[in-house]
């Protein structure tokens, strides 16, 4: 494989979001600077029951190793669905539309809630380098509802994206609850951006009788050269009137051990969001990001009644092909003897209601 300065800057630029180098420059941002706890140092968070990032060597292995096989993505898939959803619902349901990758509406007591919101052409700190969007949003942004709250779970780019944050901000005004330090890198690029910043095991009251709790996960988080591990990353539990909703935006299996705490201490799940993307080559990403056999695992570990895939097919921040997610899904899910429509791969633009 040629190795090329722009194949090289953007690696830097673009991939980061997932190696843990996502700036070619130095990250200038002040850092959250709070008491030492269980997983907080006093200068970096961890998870006690996790794994370290993967150091430099191993990602120029990943991407420059001979041996690597990278699928061909086609450029542009053109959407299936598209939703228009309504301004808000009642009740004790729930409506969930899938915006694509972790971006996703929920809309239940009368709130809207975003999660990690990205309608962004690119997720990186620049503009024409880093992985494209390769299908439009599910939800075209001039068709959403106003927004009460939004969710980020961590500071990487394919889930922290300023861009679409402060066009929220600008048009809705939300509350951003997000874990902590991440509410730095938000309030430093753009100070109309609500953001409250939250620790693991702490629960919200974001009003109607809907409430998330922060709840620890298999992950990590960078923006900057020099900052990683620097802000902390989380799932949410979500309490509403058809029952609670974990999601997880990006997570590692490891032993299970964070999803059937999170029974212990939530269950029951009415539904589980959980990612099925972005996982190849195993021994990079195994740590960082669960596969289909992973994701049906953590499903059966967390206990949820019913789950749907997400972090899949919109950018390709990894190798495998961008159908194989939803296909090693159908087969996870054969061998585990668990019927299909328990678990789910989502399309942008479709819709679930509960």
């Amino acid at each position: 494989m040629q190795i090329t300065r722009r194949r090289i800057f953007g690696l830097l630029a673009g991939g980061a979001a997932l190696v843990g180098i996502p700036s070619f420059w130095i990250s200038r941002m002040k850092n959250y600077d709070g008491p030492v706890s269980d997983h907080f140092d006093g200068l970096h968070f961890f998870d006690p029951n996790g794994a370290p990032p993967r150091s430099l060597g191993e990602v120029f292995r990943w991407q420059f190793g001979g041996r690597r096989k990278r699928e061909a993505w086609p450029d542009w898939v053109p959407n299936s669905h598209a939703d228009t959803p309504p301004a808000g619902v009642d009740g004790d349901k729930v409506r969930l539309s899938f915006v694509g990758h972790a971006s996703w509406l929920i809309q239940t007591g009368s709130l809207n809630i975003l999660v990690d919101p990205v309608w962004s052409s690119r997720v990186s700190p620049v503009g024409w380098a880093g992985p494209k969007r390769h299908n439009d949003p599910g939800i075209a942004f001039e068709k959403l509802p106003k927004i009460d709250v939004v969710l980020v779970s961590h500071g990487h780019y394919d889930h922290l994206d300023i861009a679409t944050l402060s066009r929220l901000a600008k048009n809705f005004a939300p509350r951003v609850v997000t874990p902590l330090g991440n509410d730095v890198t938000m309030r430093s690029a753009d100070s109309a951006i609500k953001a409250e910043a939250r620790d693991w095991h702490d629960r919200v009251e974001l009003g109607g009788g809907i409430a998330v709790t922060l709840v620890p996960t298999r992950h990590w988080t960078a923006r900057g050269m020099f900052d990683r591990n620097k802000a902390l990353w989380a799932s949410f539990v979500l309490e509403t009137p058809a029952g609670k909703i974990y999601v997880v935006c990006d997570s590692g299996y490891g032993d299970g051990g964070h999803f059937r705490r999170v029974a212990e201490k939530h269950g029951p799940l009415r539904l589980a969001i959980l990612p099925i993307g972005a996982y190849e080559p195993r021994w990079f990403m195994r740590d960082q990001h669960m596969n289909p056999e992973d994701a049906v695992k953590a499903m059966d570990d967390c206990g949820a009644q019913q789950a749907l895939g997400h972090h899949h097919g919109t950018f390709q921040l990894t190798d495998e092909a961008i159908d194989a997610p939803a296909k090693a899904l159908v087969e996870a899910l054969d061998a585990a003897k668990i019927p299909q429509e328990r678990f789910v791969a989502m399309k942008p633009g479709q819709v679930v209601e509960i």
